[in-house]
């Protein structure tokens, strides 16, 4: 007689004390990652926050992305210096965890690069150059209205799954929605000899959003592409699609894109079976519109997009032989529509770029 447990079963574990940062592996490239975004439907506005800590590098990815009621976006990067993995809080962007899988803390005390036009983003030296710098004060409270979404994969008698750090994107990912109240506030812009100094802008923030977090080796360029949209109607009614794709196997051949996600219905998460995300573009390849489908073993659901804000960023990285690889993540705040609701949330595109333009878009 067998107790029937297989100690080769993958299972997905995830843990309150996953809710904190992990001893690093030692890969190179190990990132522990922290998402935030926050969204009010009726101003149309808002935001995401992410740190990365690469602690075997030396540094974190710090990101602040802000979507203004007026169409501006206020954005700021940088890879402030670390020399330990045991905060989230570095370029004065802190996450912290009130209450694991219930309340977190999102503040920042900085500045932003002010952009009339977002799309100028795509030469970020440029950009920040030729825009305003202004002062940018965060204070949000993120509470989870959902379960958790994810985890870690191991096998079922606690052995890790072995990762190429090469060629890995994270070894765990969980996902939560939450309701987000707070301040976001963005100051005056400075008065220059052509222009008037400008009115700083407060956004008092009652609303909703979703929280990522992941771990493990990750390099940008790890995925040939993917569609990431997260999307809240209200706290009763939201989603994420997902499509990924890696790229050809081991051999060489092709394989289909990955699909997955959830959909919160009431205060439970519906495993997305399958989903597809169509894509309208403009002519510089950026995304302006969307039809998507989706489906649970409850139901189907038809989801339509439009882009409100978007601004192109890049993450560059050096081969070994000195080689440049180029990846394009254009993250756009994005009006939802479905059955009948009215919902916000983020159209978020990774592409590789290959002789010039993004891998997972139609040429012109």
């Amino acid at each position: 007689m067998t107790s029937g447990f297989d100690p080769d079963e993958i299972v997905t574990v995830l843990l309150p004390d996953d809710e904190y940062t992990h001893v690093p592996d030692e890969a190179e490239n190990y990132n522990e990652s922290m998402y935030l975004n926050a969204f009010d439907l009726g101003m149309e506005a808002g935001g995401w926050f992410r740190l990365g800590n690469r602690v075997n590098e030396g540094y974190a990815e710090m990101s602040v992305c802000l979507y203004l009621p007026d169409g501006r976006v206020g954005f700021m990067f940088g890879r402030p210096k670390i020399d330990s993995n045991d905060a989230m809080d570095a370029g004065g962007l802190r996450i912290d965890v009130v209450e694991p899988f219930e309340h977190l803390t999102v503040t920042y005390d900085g500045k932003v690069c002010l952009l009339d036009d977002p799309a100028s983003m795509a030469d970020p030296r440029t950009a920040f150059r030729e825009n305003p710098i202004v002062g940018c004060s965060v204070q949000l409270d993120y509470r989870g209205v959902s379960p958790m979404y994810g985890g870690k994969p191991q096998y079922a008698d606690g052995r890790e799954i072995p990762v190429e750090p090469g060629k890995s994107f994270a070894k765990a990912h969980y996902e939560q929605h939450c309701s987000v109240t707070g301040t976001i506030t963005v100051d005056a812009t400075p008065s220059t000899d052509e222009s008037p100094a400008g009115d700083p802008v407060v956004m008092e923030i009652d609303g909703l959003g979703l929280r990522d977090k992941s771990w493990g080796p990750r390099y940008w360029q790890a995925l040939t592409w993917y569609r990431w949209l997260p999307m809240v109607f209200g706290d009763d009614f939201a989603m994420m699609l997902s499509v990924i794709d890696r790229g050809p196997d081991d051999n060489g051949d092709p394989r289909p894109a990955a699909t997955g996600g959830m959909v919160l219905v009431g205060d439970e998460y519906h495993k997305i079976l399958d989903c597809r995300i169509d894509s309208d573009w403009n002519d510089r390849g950026e995304q302006t519109a969307m039809r998507c489908w989706a489906k649970t073993a409850e139901r189907e659901y038809d989801i339509t997009g439009e882009v409100l804000s978007m601004i192109p960023l890049r993450n560059r990285r050096a081969t070994p032989d000195g080689d440049w690889l180029h990846t394009r993540i254009t993250e756009a705040m994005t009006r939802f529509e479905c059955d009948g609701r009215v919902g916000i949330g983020m159209s978020e595109y990774l592409d590789q770029v290959v002789e010039g333009w993004p891998i997972g878009v139609p040429r012109p």
